[in-house]
């Protein structure tokens, strides 16, 4: 209980500990991260009073490597009934939540992690990863990578899921470690352990370009309320970026369609500096399919008037039925690839 108490406080103050005594932080980075401090505890404050007295999630600790563990929140719903010849082991579902590489954490997305726990069967694991600025590239992609193996490996022993029917997805810096984690020989291909389907929401998918040179779309505000934090946003990418210029765990975008899933949804605002290389990614695998003899296999679901996260803000501020849309067609889109190989859910 002790060691969970300190993790969560040293969770919450993260920027300000890391801003005043982490070595080999760049000066212009470690004031930066005083500003995110009040940032980060109104939105963890937000995304964790919810679940204070009722979790639709248990939180367990995976040892996925030899002195390291990850925290993880594990959805699974008893109330169903599966049918089909995989109905013994559930579908595994893997999500990744959004922070911009530099902080978060994953009971923001656990309004979308419990309904697709709940409505298609499968066991629903949320991930965080190692954040920014003292952890660059590849540290956050080589930590999921890791757990997700480990996930595959204990699977059936653990949650009573199946590692062959496994999907992933992610929020924004999430989704680029989702799309990212499919680059493991072992997640794609004819690998037994492939992934399925991929479920991105406003995925960052390009980090060649820092977040200021990126194309700013119609509607956007004429000034930027988080400029002022743009060099952190770019901290995890920065360092490796001459280097691995070219490489798809770093920017997926790049990723040949040899070795993605059969399946993608692109959750997509239209207000968003992410919408160009969302678009252009999906064009390109689309249009690499049908010079295949193939059906797209990427599928964009567009909300031309949302911003970037628009998902996980307030129903004051972004009515529930427009957030409902998303979720409506992310559910179904996971229920249609489960029952592609074989297995069905009742709720």
């Amino acid at each position: 209980m002790a060691s969970r108490i300190l993790y969560t406080l040293h969770h919450w103050l993260r920027p300000s500990l890391v801003a005043l005594f982490k070595p080999n932080i760049a000066w212009d980075l470690r004031w930066r991260l005083l500003l995110l401090q009040p940032l980060s505890l109104i939105t963890y404050a937000v995304s964790s009073v919810p679940y204070l007295f009722s979790r639709p999630f248990t939180v367990e600790w995976l040892l996925f490597a030899p002195g390291k563990t990850a925290r993880v929140l594990v959805y699974k719903h008893t109330g169903g009934t599966a049918a089909g010849p995989s109905r013994r082991l559930r579908p595994i579902h893997v999500d990744i939540h959004g922070g911009a590489f530099i902080g978060g954490q994953s009971e923001s997305t656990a309004p979308i992690d419990e309904r697709v726990a709940k409505e298609t069967g499968a066991v629903v694991l949320g991930l965080t990863y190692p954040f920014a600025p003292e952890n660059v590239f590849p540290a956050g992609i080589d930590e999921v990578d890791a757990v997700i193996q480990y996930i595959v490996e204990h699977a059936e022993e653990r949650w009573g899921a199946n590692p062959e029917l496994l999907t992933v997805g992610g929020f924004s810096a999430g989704g680029n470690l989702a799309l990212a984690s499919t680059q493991q020989p072992a997640r794609h291909g004819s690998s037994r352990t492939a992934f399925k389907g991929c479920v991105l929401f406003c995925g960052v998918l390009e980090l060649r370009l820092s977040p200021w040179q990126k194309l700013r779309p119609e509607g956007m505000p004429a000034k930027d309320p988080v400029a002022v934090l743009m060099p952190l946003f770019d901290a995890y990418p920065e360092q490796a970026r001459k280097n691995h210029f070219d490489d798809p765990r770093l920017s997926p975008m790049l990723a040949a369609r040899e070795t993605l899933p059969p399946r993608i949804l692109l959750c997509v605002p239209g207000v968003d500096i992410l919408l160009e290389e969302q678009m252009t990614f999906a064009e390109r695998i689309n249009e690499e399919d049908r010079n295949a003899g193939e059906l797209g296999r990427v599928e964009v679901f567009l909300e031309k008037d949302q911003n970037h996260a628009y998902l996980e803000l307030p129903d004051v501020i972004v009515k529930p039925e427009i957030k409902e849309r998303a979720w409506n067609r992310a559910v179904a889109f996971l229920r249609d690839t489960y029952a592609l190989h074989d297995w069905t859910w009742t709720a």
